[in-house]
């Protein structure tokens, strides 16, 4: 049997590998976009509204030229992290991987939006962690299960409640919410509205007028 590459990083001989500071800075990128690089962490169920939210806020932002990049979960999981399951380890492993992306689209000066379950709070702090003060911003789509349930616009709650998909977050797997958001959403308000707290909510973190 072949031996697969150990996931660790600890695994890596650091001592070989040094960090190459370039000239271009992470300053000198924002001034060319007018704007702070940050990350906007959506999290909630599957259904809540999380991906809805982040595409209408891009889309309003874009509109008001500030540079952004919409990571989704599902889309993630066709490329970057096609060789992933839904296993704990598996998920975390998911979540660093976005995390290490996201922080690298930041400190190119854009902003970016993640949709994405995150069911764990340790996964949600490990990126806070990754990108430093000011630059992660948790936002909560805060929906309840049964409305979420209902929604159902993949047909996966029906799947696991037949038990047919294992692990899915909200029925056999559990969802940490988080307990002090940056920003925290009603799921079962409008769009509208939710897209109009969000730029209000921003506008401090982004240090430009939207």
């Amino acid at each position: 049997m072949t031996e697969q590459p150990s996931r660790d990083n600890t695994a890596v001989d650091k001592d070989n590998i040094v960090w190459h500071h370039h000239p271009v800075t992470q300053a000198s990128r924002e001034a060319l976009h007018h704007h702070k690089g940050l990350v906007l962490w959506f999290t909630g169920l599957s259904g809540s509204g999380k991906s809805t939210v982040a595409g209408a806020l891009e889309q309003v932002l874009h509109s008001r030229n500030v540079s952004s990049y919409l990571l989704d979960g599902d889309n993630i999981r066709h490329g970057l992290c096609r060789d992933l399951g839904f296993s704990d380890q598996d998920r975390k492993e998911n979540i660093r991987r976005v995390g290490e992306v996201a922080k690298l689209m930041a400190d190119a000066g854009l902003v970016v939006l993640t949709a994405f379950i995150s069911p764990h709070k340790a996964e949600r702090q490990m990126v806070r962690d990754m990108m430093g003060q000011d630059r992660f911003i948790e936002i909560f789509v805060d929906t309840p299960l049964a409305i979420c349930e209902a929604r159902d616009p993949k047909g996966l709650y029906k799947k696991a409640r037949a038990g047919e998909l294992k692990n899915f977050t909200g029925i056999d797997s559990v969802y940490e919410a988080p307990e002090h958001p940056e920003i925290h959403l009603n799921g079962q308000d409008s769009l509208t509205a939710l897209t109009a707290q969000l730029l209000e909510a921003l506008e401090p973190y982004l240090k430009i007028t939207l």
